[in-house]
């Protein structure tokens, strides 16, 4: 397979990791009005810990543990930056 097909692959990747990521912040947002809405904190420690369990578990590589949370930790950082300013923004 060529350098060119192989990047063209990544690029296609690329595009629908962008998308299930900001699928997931929208999700975020969401969960975040719910637990407004019942007086909940947004941040749950205990979720993002069983999150980050989860898929270091099912992970099978060839990304190694480390790098799986620490671009989890990001994505979940990022998720709750979003959901913060979205519920900021609405009123919320």
């Amino acid at each position: 397979m060529s350098i060119e097909l192989w990047r063209s692959q990544i690029d296609s990747i690329d595009n629908e990791l962008l998308r299930l990521l900001n699928t997931r912040a929208s999700l975020a947002i969401k969960v975040g009005e719910s637990k407004l809405s019942v007086g909940m904190s947004l941040s749950d420690q205990g979720r993002e810990r069983e999150v980050l369990e989860r898929l270091c578990e099912t992970n099978t590589g060839p990304l190694d543990a480390q790098a799986v949370l620490r671009l989890f930790r990001r994505i979940i950082c990022e998720s709750r930056r979003v959901e913060a300013r979205e519920l900021e923004g609405s009123g919320g």
